[in-house]
């Protein structure tokens, strides 16, 4: 699995140029049309985690790998990508057409109240992926049309604008889903339960053999976090009905997959990064969590 993408590598490997002020705005933002990145002659996007946000409109055939999971695109759909998921993009035609823009999370840091991980469309085990129908595609079309201009233009406060547009595109999306409660944890175990699953992502993905996953147990996030461990787990299991164990190997199962289907690392070398002492501990875990063997994953 390639390292994690930096903005100044984006634009060296797709686009061939680097702004003026990339070094200068560490809030940076920009947008492009897809059909102007994408084409038999553009580079191939690959399997990889971002250090910055992105969020993109698509239409036409395509498909999406986050981590474990796929996502089909075949029509018009906004997407929502975070820095923590490693992801990937096949194109299925050649008629990809639609908008994306790109920033960095200092873009909105002192404009918005909370975190953007906290956001469903961004958050670990989040709604990424919203379907859109004609109307609500021309709405959304709109948006990143106003986007391309205001980018292009001289107004002296266009990055307040560029900010209201994105901030409009996410609230479009939340609408499409139930209403929840964002930016606020109701209670202690709330809090720590967000800490905890933050915590926990942040350690993914995996991507280099000699990088090692080392918070394994929930002695180690309760130390982590200041809290006795039975807090910790009294406080996950009153949240989300799940131990904190099951979240931890939930989340390493999760990795080890990706790591079967997108790298060519052999199942020692895996083993060892997530953790393992001896592959075949790796093994016993990896087939009490999926009922197959990490070989005869990787085959299917």
């Amino acid at each position: 699995m390639s390292k994690t993408e930096t903005l100044e590598e984006f634009y060296q490997h797709k686009l061939k140029w680097m702004p003026d002020n990339l070094q200068q705005d560490i809030g940076h933002f920009n947008i492009f049309r897809l059909e102007n990145c994408m084409g038999p002659n553009a580079a191939p996007v690959k399997y990889r985690r971002r250090d910055f946000y992105k969020i993109s409109l698509v239409r036409g055939k395509s498909k999406y790998h986050y981590a474990d999971k796929s996502l089909e695109v075949d029509g018009s759909t906004l997407i929502f990508f975070n820095p923590h998921v490693a992801y990937t993009m096949e194109s299925d035609s050649d008629d990809i057409t639609g908008f994306f823009c790109i920033f960095k999370e200092s873009f909105f840091t002192e404009k918005m109240r909370g975190s953007l991980n906290e956001l469903p469309m961004f958050a670990p085990g989040g709604r990424p992926s919203y379907i859109l129908n004609e109307k609500q595609d021309e709405y959304v079309s709109q948006l990143f049309t106003r986007m391309e201009d205001e980018i292009n233009s001289d107004y002296q406060f266009k990055y307040d604008l560029l900010r209201n547009y994105t901030n409009e595109l996410i609230h479009y999306a939340l609408k499409m889903q139930p209403s929840e409660s964002l930016f606020q944890h109701p209670n202690a175990n709330s809090r720590i339960t967000s800490v905890f699953t933050e915590l926990l992502e942040r350690q993914f993905p995996i991507e280099s053999p000699g990088q090692r996953f080392t918070l394994r147990s929930a002695n180690d996030f309760a130390s982590q976090l200041s809290v006795h461990v039975n807090h910790l787990n009294r406080a996950i299991r009153e949240t989300t009905g799940k131990t904190t164990t099951h979240h931890i190997s939930e989340r390493i199962a999760s990795e080890a997959m990706a790591l079967l289907k997108h790298t060519d690392w052999n199942i020692a070398e895996i083993s060892y990064s997530l953790g393992f002492e001896e592959p075949s501990h790796f093994n016993n875990f990896f087939k009490k969590q999926t009922s197959q063997t990490p070989s005869s994953f990787r085959v299917v």
